[in-house]
């Protein structure tokens, strides 16, 4: 396929920079990660992950992870078992 055309779109510089670390971890470029949204939107005529609006208590979960309340941090995967079979 002939790849001519331009998206051109404003975003936050951090965020961008945050974006395009995991893709790279991926091995994807800011490009393919662009072209598979779009086919993904072309494919189910529409965006293709729910957009709604959090609950309160999703929303109370959200900021009790981000603050670590009730979180367990590990960095392997013998870690985490141990952690589950606690």
């Amino acid at each position: 396929m002939n790849k001519t055309a331009v998206v051109s779109a404003r975003i936050a510089p951090e965020v961008k920079s945050k974006a395009e670390k995991i893709l790279d971890e991926l091995g994807l470029t800011t490009t393919d990660a662009i072209t598979m949204f779009f086919q993904q939107i072309n494919l189910r005529q529409g965006i293709p992950f729910p957009i709604e609006i959090p609950n309160a208590e999703t929303m109370r979960a959200i900021r009790e992870s981000d603050a670590g309340i009730g979180t367990t941090r590990v960095h392997s995967i013998d870690e985490l078992r141990s952690a589950i079979e606690s």
